[in-house]
C-alpha cells in the first residue's frame, strides 16, 4: 500500500512539475522497463542484446523529445531503420544460442516499451507549450478502468473474459470498469479543458478497451515466459511491465485518435 501511494505520488508529481521531470522520469522507466522486458526473455533462455537494445530505447525516446521540441530535424528518424539492423550485424559476433529469436527480442524490447513512452511525450505537446493535463488526465482514466473492474468483477463477476490467459477478469468486470471510466472522461472534460468533452470520452473509450487488452497481453507474456510478475522492482505490485502494461497498449491508439481528430 505505501509502495503504491510513493510511487503514484512520484509519478504525478514527476508529471506537473516540469516537462523535464516527466521526460527524465519517463526516460528511466523506459530503461528500467526495456531492461525488465530482457530480462523477462532470459529465464526463457532467450538472450536479446541488453546494451545495444537500451542505447536503441534511448535513442528512441530522447530523439521523439527533440524533435518534438525542434531541436532536432525530423530527418534523423531516417538513422532508425539502419541502427535498428545492426541488431542483426552484432548478432552475427555474439555466439549466442537461438540467434534470430534473440535478435526478435531485442528489437520487440523497443517497439513494446519505448516507443510507446517515447509517443507520451507528444500528449503533453498537443497545443505546442508542455500541459500535464492529457497525461495525467490519461492516467486517472487507466486508475478508473482498473478500480472499476475491481469493484464490479469481486461483486458480480460470473462470465470469465479470457480464462487461459487471466482467469481472474470478467466481462461483468470490464463492464464496470467501462463504466467508471466514461464517467470519469465526462468529469475530466469539466475540470482539464486542453481538450474537448468528445476527445475526453475517446480516450476514455480507447482505455476502455485497449487497456484490459494491454494487460492481457502482458498476462499471455508472462505465461508463454513462466512467470508469475514480470519483476521485482516494487515490492508487493510486481514490476514496471505490471504497473504500465495498459498505459503501454493504449499510448499508441490515444495519440493516433487524437493527432487524426
Amino acid at each position: 500500500m505505501i509502495v503504491g501511494v510513493l510511487g503514484a505520488a512520484l509519478l504525478i508529481g514527476g508529471i506537473i512539475f516540469s516537462e523535464w521531470t516527466f521526460s527524465l522520469l519517463f526516460l528511466g522507466l523506459t530503461l528500467l522497463g526495456t531492461l525488465e522486458f530482457y530480462k523477462l526473455a532470459g529465464t526463457a533462455g532467450i538472450q536479446p542484446n541488453k546494451t545495444l537494445g537500451a542505447v536503441l530505447a534511448a535513442g528512441v525516446f530522447i530523439s521523439v523529445l527533440l524533435i518534438d521540441k525542434e531541436y532536432m530535424p525530423a530527418e534523423v528518424l531516417y538513422l532508425a531503420p539502419p541502427a535498428f539492423f545492426l541488431v542483426f550485424v552484432l548478432e552475427l559476433y555474439r555466439k549466442e544460442p537461438q540467434p534470430f529469436t534473440n535478435i526478435a527480442f531485442t528489437i520487440l524490447g523497443v517497439i513494446y516499451i519505448a516507443v510507446p513512452f517515447s509517443l507520451l511525450q507528444l500528449l503533453g505537446h498537443l497545443q505546442g507549450e508542455y500541459s500535464w493535463q492529457p497525461i495525467l488526465g490519461l492516467l486517472l482514466l487507466i486508475w478508473s478502468a482498473d478500480t472499476g473492474a475491481y469493484i464490479a468483477g469481486k461483486n458480480f463477476g460470473k462470465h470469465k473474459l479470457l480464462e487461459r490467459v487471466s482467469p481472474g477478469k470478467t466481462w461483468e468486470g470490464w463492464v464496470g470498469g467501462t463504466i467508471l471510466t466514461i464517467l470519469v472522461g465526462w468529469g475530466l472534460a469539466v475540470l482539464f479543458h486542453d481538450l474537448e468533452l468528445y476527445q475526453w470520452l475517446g480516450i476514455a473509450a480507447i482505455v476502455s478497451v485497449f487497456g484490459v487488452l494491454g494487460d492481457l497481453t502482458e498476462s499471455l507474456l508472462k505465461r508463454s515466459l513462466g512467470v508469475k510478475d514480470s519483476g521485482t522492482l516494487l515490492p508487493g505490485h510486481g514490476g514496471i511491465l505490471d504497473r504500465f502494461d495498459s498505459l503501454i497498449m493504449v499510448i499508441p491508439f490515444i495519440v493516433a485518435f487524437l493527432k487524426i481528430f
